[in-house]
């Protein structure tokens, strides 16, 4: 990497006078005067110890290595403008930054997000999934919904749902030689057994998943049993496309929620955590 760059001007002025053929005409494009734009091309092909133009009078044209510089210049700057518009985002005036798993925010967020909006259209929701939980303190988030969150700095923290676990399949999977699904943390079949989990004909090979979202989906799918999540699953259940194959329940995940200090106060923040743990129940 360069220790040094040119100036970002100097690049502005060579890409204007490059491709309006002229120093006068890159002048008043960018609204300076012709002996500003012969100077910044002379410290850029100084700083290049090479020619950037052919010089004919008031005519010029781009040397090798001008053309070359050129392509270069022209995306580095194009890269760099929508970078700049992108940042709007961060300033909306109604925005509310939402973290949570990529398996609440699919399964459980998403499919409630219209009652949400019709509640509360104020609120410019951006909703940002991650499989690793957020460092509140250095990333522009302001409250984090999540089964793996503990006390942060900064920030408020509160439980919001006690999850349950049940083994379930798709209704019309087969009883016979059903394979197994297996996730991790609580998902994990040990931890059924740990609680004293009927046997209901679990095995210790079959299929693993790291995202419990995909453990789900794999089982309405009919790949096999699972050990699912209950406040994950409602929507699964109540359109058939899943069944508990035992009545019983043990302790899963507790649900969250870290609130940044500088949102606690904000009734955007405050709107979306009423209408959240009424829906959690």
């Amino acid at each position: 990497m360069l220790k040094h760059w040119p100036p970002l001007n100097a690049l502005r002025g060579f890409e204007a006078a490059a491709r309006l053929g002229s120093f006068h005409k890159a002048a008043e494009a960018l609204n300076l005067t012709q002996s500003a734009i012969s100077q910044q091309i002379r410290s850029l092909e100084s700083y290049l110890e090479q020619p950037l133009f052919h010089r004919n009078g008031r005519s010029v044209s781009l040397t090798d290595a001008g053309h070359d510089l050129l392509s270069t210049t022209q995306s580095m700057l194009q890269q760099l403008a929508v970078g700049i518009r992108r940042l709007d985002q961060y300033r909306k005036p109604n925005q509310l930054v939402v973290n949570t798993t990529p398996a609440f925010a699919r399964h459980w967020l998403l499919p409630r997000l219209g009652d949400f909006r019709q509640r509360c259209p104020e609120v410019d929701l951006w909703l940002f999934t991650s499989f690793e939980v957020p460092d509140m303190a250095s990333q522009t988030i302001d409250l984090a919904i999540r089964d793996d969150l503990s006390a942060q700095a900064e920030c408020s923290f509160s439980v919001l749902h006690q999850d349950q676990l049940y083994p379930a399949c798709q209704p019309s999977l087969p009883a016979a030689g059903r394979c197994t699904l297996h996730g991790e943390r609580e998902m994990d079949w040990s931890h059924w057994q740990v609680e004293g989990g009927e046997d209901v004909g679990q095995q210790g090979k079959g299929l693993n998943f790291s995202d419990p979202g995909l453990l789900l989906d794999a089982a309405c799918e009919g790949l096999g049993i699972a050990l699912v999540s209950q406040l994950l699953a409602q929507r699964a259940v109540a359109e058939g496309r899943l069944q508990a194959l035992s009545p019983q329940r043990v302790r899963g995940p507790a649900w969250a929620c870290l609130v940044h200090r500088d949102s606690q106060d904000d009734p955007l923040a405050r709107g979306f955590l009423e209408w959240l743990r009424g829906e959690l129940g």
